[in-house]
């Protein structure tokens, strides 16, 4: 059995992972990370996850179950390492996922460095993934199970909860030391096992969207955090006629329908921002579809190949992957060819190609290709 440093969001989900590790046996250790002040400091965001009362809550679960908590504050690095990384992106027209650099920076990057200073060998999470460790797959005391071989990262059972695309830029270092508890689980499951272990978060309400934007008005929280609003500007056509207003090009996204307040007979959709001239430009369902994207920064999961591979690709977290054949470039970068082509590619999500169940790797979306 391992010391197992749990990360503990004061959810459901993080609540059951703490709970079975500790039913196996492990040896836990209660830690969530406080990412936004209190209710009296300007840079909290209301109603936003990793709270004060997160925080009580994960507390109150560790008590139930015995084993020691402790709260980090990750504000600091939270708010660089995330939210003005979100807030760069949309300045620069791109459609950020805040989510993967969050897990790659703070849970498995700043937490990974806490597990250490704790004497813990794994951490854990509530993902909805999982991680298939090299032979012997039993857990061993220091850190990484033996063996030749890969760490596998794969779908989690579930196939509406699966997780694993936010975590497609881990490394083999993280995935050695990570553990999954939730991955062969439903949602259901999970609340299920809660309801029997009487764990007070059994029914808490999970959150949505980007944690630190709750009501999902994206434009409104970046306004807020440049204490100015965005100019507005005019939409177009791909033949650049004037055909509506917009309110700021930061709030619109390659593929959006809705709230163009454009009328031009037939459906027009996004197919592109100018930041530099302040225009979002309309076009018909077939200027949002794309043959393949570039994506930058490509995180080879599995062994990198030497030749292209043939992949199915998801381009955003709701996307159904779609088969393509993925060729490295000799700059870190990867081009995608879809067997199809594929409707609205965004720059700044995140490309995730599988195999099967298995993540081959990820990058984030530089741009499509027509």
């Amino acid at each position: 059995m391992a010391r197992v440093l749990v990360a503990m969001s004061g959810g459901v989900d993080s609540s059951v992972a703490a709970y079975l590790l500790r039913e196996q046996g492990h040896e836990c250790v209660g830690v969530t990370m406080l990412l936004h002040g209190g209710p009296d400091d300007p840079g909290a965001y209301a109603n936003a996850c990793c709270s004060l009362d997160d925080v009580e809550d994960a507390r109150e679960v560790a008590g139930r179950l015995g084993i020691p908590h402790h709260a980090f504050d990750f504000t600091e690095e939270f708010e660089r390492d995330v939210v003005d990384e979100f807030a760069r992106a949309y300045e620069l027209g791109l459609t950020p996922n805040p989510c993967v650099a969050c897990n790659r920076r703070l849970k498995f990057g700043a937490l990974l460095l806490r597990a250490r200073e704790l004497g813990c060998d794994y951490i854990a999470t509530g993902h909805y993934a999982r991680v298939a460790h090299p032979a012997p797959s039993a857990v061993t005391a220091g850190g990484a199970a033996g063996g030749a071989g890969r760490h596998l990262l794969l779908r989690g059972r579930d196939a509406e909860k699966d997780q694993s695309y936010f975590l497609c830029m881990l490394t083999q270092r993280q995935l050695a030391r990570t553990l999954l508890p939730l991955g062969e689980l439903t949602k259901g499951q999970t609340r299920a096992i809660a309801e029997r272990a009487g764990l007070p978060t059994a029914h808490k309400r999970e959150s949505q969207d980007v944690c630190f934007v709750p009501d999902g008005d994206y434009l409104a929280f970046l306004e807020r955090r440049r204490g100015a609003p965005f100019p507005a500007g005019n939409v177009v056509t791909r033949d650049g006629r004037v055909v509506g207003r917009h309110r700021g090009a930061a709030g619109y996204t390659i593929g959006q329908r809705k709230g163009l307040g454009v009328a031009l007979g037939e459906p027009v959709y996004v197919c592109a921002k100018d930041m530099a001239t302040n225009t979002v430009t309309v076009g018909p369902l077939s200027s949002i579809m794309a043959t393949g994207l570039v994506a930058r920064g490509w995180n080879w999961v599995c062994e990198p190949p030497e030749a292209p591979v043939r992949a199915l690709v998801r381009t955003h977290y709701r996307h159904r992957e779609a088969p393509a054949t993925i060729a490295p470039q000799g700059d870190g970068s990867v081009r995608v060819e879809f067997d199809e082509p594929q409707r609205a590619v965004t720059p700044g999500q995140y490309a995730v190609a599988y195999a099967g169940d298995a993540v081959l790797g990820g990058g984030r979306i530089e741009r499509a290709l027509s």
